[in-house]
């Protein structure tokens, strides 16, 4: 009995914690999903950003206390503009999707978001972390060897 309350636990901590993708796996997929390019940016770029606001897990939360917000995701897509969590003050839902379908361990619709943000005006820098990681950096490293 004591084996499978522990068993039942361990299973319960890997649903929690979802998928934390491997460098090149997620280098790949998101290649596929066709994140390479688009809008102008590099595979490299869209890979720095997804270490520096995730570190390559789907279910990666932030909640910001300051306008009541949480960034979900691989790619901490914000519920203020992006997604609807129910919770958020004033809300937009831009992408037009639940919050929850951001932290799946399929991206695709985590990708299609991203690419609803970055056809925004203010394109990539719309994410904090690339603008403070990866603007004006040599990002290479973040898909080197990975074939892609």
């Amino acid at each position: 009995m004591k084996a499978l309350l522990i068993l039942g636990l361990l299973l319960l901590s890997v649903a929690v914690q979802g998928k934390k993708f491997e460098r090149c796996e997620l280098a790949r997929t998101l290649k596929r999903l066709g994140l390479d390019g688009y809008r102008g940016v590099s595979l490299a770029n869209w890979m720095c950003l997804a270490r520096w606001e995730s570190n390559y897990n789907t279910r990666a939360t932030n909640y910001n206390r300051g306008d009541k917000s949480t960034d979900y995701g691989i790619f901490q897509i914000n519920s203020r503009w992006w997604c609807n969590d129910g919770k958020t003050p004033r809300a937009v839902n831009a992408c037009r999707i639940p919050c929850s379908a951001l932290l799946k361990d399929d991206i695709t619709q985590a990708v299609a978001c991203a690419k609803r943000v970055v056809s925004d005006p203010q394109g990539i820098k719309a994410w904090v972390a690339w603008r403070n990681k990866c603007q004006n950096k040599d990002v290479r490293s973040y898909v080197k060897g990975c074939r892609v």
